[in-house]
């Protein structure tokens, strides 16, 4: 688990699930609460896991493996936890983080080749005992879910105009995804909390509320 002092909390869920919205809305109420709070995002973070992002999000990134991808999404999470997740925990404060080692589990694992085996041995060198300690997954249908990825580009909320190198592939990869997510919530109950995410903003950001009071004890 993250440690004594602050908890930690990600984020999971296929494109156009809206997690980033509900990471942000969630932060800004437990803020509001009176909890310290600090929001960030994987890949990224930290500005060397930055850097790692953009290269791994640009389509015009040449072709690579899945075991090189899981690589770099694991240097830029090392760097991640050391620069900016860990000293927030140690701190006190509470820290939402949009996706975390689930989706490499999930993007390179699940839906391609990398096996659980050398996942594991990533995730203890990398993250130890900084686990989460609340996972919530969004999850919808998939079409709905890549249509208002579009639509957010189409209105130019998003700063880039076309999908990254994930979006762009095929439904039949977005499909697998969700399957993978799900199962892997599936897993492990006790952290991972499934949420609904069809619906009004509003309707979904009640219910990631909800399910974090009930694991957290939010008062």
């Amino acid at each position: 688990m993250a440690g004594a002092s602050g908890k930690f909390i990600t984020f999971e869920g296929g494109e156009g699930s809206g997690k980033s919205t509900q990471a942000r809305r969630l932060a800004a109420r437990l803020q509001k609460a009176g909890i310290p709070t600090v929001l960030t995002r994987e890949p990224g973070g930290s500005p060397f896991a930055e850097r790692v992002r953009s290269l791994l999000l640009d389509p015009a990134t040449p072709a690579h493996g899945a075991l090189s991808e899981a690589l770099l999404f694991s240097a830029a999470r090392a760097d991640h936890l050391d620069v900016a997740i860990r000293p927030a925990l140690s701190a006190g404060a509470w820290v939402i983080c949009d996706r975390f080692m689930d989706s490499t589990r999930v993007y390179q694992g699940y839906a391609a080749d990398v096996s659980a085996d050398v996942l594991d041995a990533l995730e203890r060198a990398v993250i130890g005992a900084t686990r989460p300690d609340l996972t919530l997954l969004i999850d919808m249908d998939v079409k709905a879910g890549l249509a208002r990825a579009a639509a957010r580009r189409a209105a130019g909320t998003e700063k880039r105009e076309h999908p990254d190198r994930f979006e762009g592939r095929e439904l039949s990869f977005h499909e697998t995804l969700r399957r993978g997510f799900l199962d892997l919530a599936k897993k492990d109950p006790r952290r991972c909390v499934v949420i609904d995410g069809s619906g009004s903003e509003d309707a979904v950001a009640e219910r990631v509320y909800a399910a974090a009071e009930r694991a957290l004890g939010i008062a």
